[in-house]
């Protein structure tokens, strides 16, 4: 999900951090919100909150930067995550505020795909689109893992586009790697008026790190101290490749 919050947060959200609680700033709700890690870096990275402090004291007891996100607005955090499958009705309930409020600002809602298991997820996603809430889009992270394995293993999911397609969503189909097909197809996104739009982001869990990729083992599971240096070289590796093509 990095290249998608880099996208996000870079190119396409209405944000300031200088103004962290501005009215008509665009809303993101992460939903699954173990993966809050990549929201505190990139919410650092983009100067909402320090690097440091982020780097000294994720997870740590009184810290803001916890295990799941929880809505620390002067960090730039909008909603409070845990329990699977209630991010959508919130960023549906946001949608719906926006438009009752005559407020232009959009909402962006990021799901796993496991979490798609929960039923509330099917009541917003049909909530949202009978109220045709064309400011709302969805990100779904289709990595096909949960932390007990495949998702089509243990409770399958497609054919996933036809059942948004079922409740009247837009839906578009992106590498989620690929910086450009993501602005893109948010791009795409914005100009639909009639309904709101879900973008299925096709991911490798785990990608640039060999001993990790599409294994379902690391979804809940911390390297050691020796993995994870392994894991940084492989990654300023692949990153210092990309910075080399582009220059």
């Amino acid at each position: 999900m990095a290249d998608i919050f880099a996208a996000l947060y870079f190119s396409v959200l209405r944000v300031d951090p200088k103004k962290k609680n501005w009215p008509d700033r665009d809303r993101l709700v992460l939903s699954n919100a173990h993966i809050c890690p990549v929201l505190y870096a990139t919410l650092a990275h983009r100067g909402f909150c320090s690097r440091a402090d982020f780097v000294t004291s994720l997870r740590k007891l009184g810290s803001p930067f916890q295990g799941h996100s929880n809505n620390h607005f002067d960090l730039g955090i909008e909603t409070c995550g845990g329990p699977l499958g209630q991010g959508l009705s919130q960023a549906v309930g946001m949608a719906l505020a926006a438009r009752m409020d005559g407020k232009k600002w959009h909402t962006y809602a990021l799901l796993s795909d496991g979490e798609h298991d929960e039923g509330q997820m099917w009541e917003a996603a049909m909530l949202a689109g009978k109220e045709k809430l064309h400011h709302l889009t969805a990100i779904v992270d289709r990595n096909n893992i949960q932390i007990d394995g495949f998702t089509e293993t243990i409770m399958p999911l497609e054919p996933l586009a036809d059942k948004w397609r079922a409740w009247n969503w837009h839906v578009i189909e992106v590498d989620g790697h690929n910086i450009q097909q993501i602005l893109d197809a948010v791009g795409e996104a914005r100009a639909i008026y009639e309904k709101p739009t879900v973008l299925l982001a096709h991911t490798i869990p785990g990608k640039g790190v060999s001993f990790m990729e599409q294994r379902f083992e690391w979804h809940g599971k911390p390297p050691n101290e020796e993995e994870a240096r392994l894991a940084l070289h492989e990654l300023r590796t692949i990153a210092g490749q990309i910075r080399s093509e582009h220059e």
